[in-house]
């Protein structure tokens, strides 16, 4: 046994690298409602940076994107909702509402945020409760929609969250949402996997934000003082989603 050192390190190494690509195919592999739930809060996002940020041409241009494949994925995931469509479209029609009002905030209705916000939420939670679903597939969703609420807190007001939910979710803000998504990270191995890394300290910047957030207070003010930094955010929320999401690719694949 002794005479085959080469053998056995070959063999623990083949054992490593195969728990770290199961642990990665885990967690990443998307349905077509998991893709939903991520284009809803992303699309969500893009209307919240068109307004915030004065109608800039790349932010509508990315909120036509979102909306193309939020679409796309509805349609994929009747099979597995057929009120998938139908709710992606009440979505949809809030986010063009949104855009049609123009940058004046005075022409924009004061519950507008609250339809926004209701149209997103319904979206959400028939995208997750579809037969089968695995909660293990919702991280990249939970970021997403952690970033709606970032967004809104800085451009137009607390997003209200599913309050009568608040065992998933939908329902929940950074205080539960973020020890759970370090818990999830956290068990899959970055030494092994220098993807699995990148998530890793990307989500260490990411983290620090979303708890300034301050969403126990009222007031519109994080917590520490510091101003809002809604685009730094937005722009490092879609890196690490989009890079889970490759990873579901790459997963699925294996």
């Amino acid at each position: 046994m002794n005479r085959n050192p080469l053998i056995r390190l070959c063999f623990s190494l083949f054992i490593g690298i195969a728990a770290s690509l199961s642990a990665v195919a885990q967690a990443a592999a998307m349905t077509a409602a998991e893709q939903v739930q991520v284009y809803a809060s992303r699309a969500t996002s893009s209307l919240l940076l068109v307004r915030g940020e004065g109608f800039q041409e790349e932010h509508l241009t990315r909120l036509e994107k979102d909306i193309a494949d939020l679409e796309t994925s509805a349609q994929a995931a009747v099979s597995a909702s057929s009120e998938i469509p139908g709710l992606t479209t009440k979505l949809v029609t809030q986010l063009r509402l949104g855009v049609s009002f123009g940058p004046n905030e005075d022409n924009m209705p004061w519950e507008y945020p609250q339809d926004l916000a209701k149209a997103l939420r319904e979206l959400l939670t028939v995208a997750r409760g579809v037969p089968d679903a695995d909660p293990l597939g919702e991280l990249p969703a939970q970021v997403e929609y952690l970033a709606v609420q970032y967004l809104s807190r800085s451009y137009i007001g607390s997003f209200e969250i599913a309050r009568e939910q608040p065992d998933n979710y939908v329902g929940q803000d950074e205080r539960i949402l973020v020890p759970q998504i370090d818990k999830e990270l956290g068990s899959l191995d970055g030494k092994a996997n220098p993807a699995v890394a990148k998530l890793q300290t990307r989500w260490k910047f990411l983290r620090a934000a979303l708890m300034d957030m301050n969403s126990g207070s009222n007031a519109l003010a994080s917590a520490s003082g510091r101003a809002f930094a809604p685009t730094t955010v937005d722009r490092h929320t879609r890196s690490m989603t989009g890079q889970w999401m490759g990873l579901g690719q790459v997963a699925g694949s294996l």
